[in-house]
């Protein structure tokens, strides 16, 4: 699950406890001969130099091709924020992606971390689409023409979230959009909700959050879906309380999805 409730910046030892995967010295045996290793930890170390540091990591856990595995490295630069009203303050985030088994490019996402939950946030918008690097393609002039072309579109995050803090939805509206968030994190099994469930994920977990403004409306919905604060139906019509999400591949599409889908409802 995405939530980074540490302040303080990882370093490269305690990353190497967290995803020793980050460090692997060379592509698998699978890879072509095309194909140039590029290990996680040089992109990290040459995004601090850009001023980016890292708050957390994650890896997916594997039987097979052990240390090259899919992992996830979230980076935090303190000097870009995003300072709102009544202490409502946002980090946007860098989120990258990779791999050594030569399936995967580096992968970069525009994330947002808001202090207030302690929950990220994933942006997906046409204007903020995942960025790559190919590994035989990598260089620091690359890295930082792809660090500069997403902080330059850091006015389209302010301008998505103004937006969503300026409309206003109705009562209806809110129970639709809760259906529709509620859907996304179904989506794929045969498992429902009912009404209830919708009811729950509308809950908020603090004052700040209250009310039917579009961008509460959505942060309440957003971390009581990834937490798992509801219940749904099985095929077989029995009631199971929902899981945490853990996996950070499936957090990371399903917190893009959402997103997506409260932009629809921007007045």
């Amino acid at each position: 699950m995405l939530n980074y409730q540490s302040e303080e910046f990882k370093s490269l030892e305690e990353l190497r406890e967290i995803a020793p995967s980050i460090f692997t010295k060379n592509g698998s045996d699978n890879t072509s001969k095309k194909y140039s290793h590029i290990p996680t930890d040089q992109v990290i170390r040459d995004l601090e130099l850009l001023g980016w540091n890292v708050v957390d990591a994650k890896e997916v856990k594997a039987r097979k091709q052990v240390g090259y595995q899919k992992h996830l490295v979230v980076f935090r630069n303190s000097d870009v924020v995003i300072n709102g009203k009544n202490g409502d303050t946002v980090y946007p985030q860098i989120l990258l992606t990779n791999s050594h088994d030569g399936k995967n490019s580096f992968i970069f996402q525009a994330g947002l971390f808001r202090m207030i939950c302690e929950n990220g946030l994933v942006i997906a918008t046409k204007q903020f689409e995942a960025m790559k690097i190919r590994h035989m393609g990598y260089d620091f002039e690359t890295l930082q023409d792809v660090i500069k072309n997403m902080i330059s579109n850091l006015d389209l995050t302010v301008e998505s979230m103004n937006k969503m803090k300026q409309t206003e939805l109705t009562e209806k509206q809110t129970f639709e959009f809760a259906k529709q968030l509620l859907q996304t994190r179904v989506a794929g099994s045969k498992n429902t909700f009912n009404d209830v469930a919708v009811l729950d994920v509308l809950q908020s977990q603090r004052t700040e959050d209250n009310g039917f403004g579009l961008w509460e409306t959505f942060n309440r919905i957003q971390e009581n879906i990834v937490e798992g604060n509801f219940q749904y139906l099985t095929p077989n019509g029995k009631l199971r309380q929902a899981r945490p999400i853990k996996n950070f591949r499936q957090d990371m599409n399903i917190n893009a999805k959402m997103y997506e889908q409260a932009l629809t409802f921007v007045a």
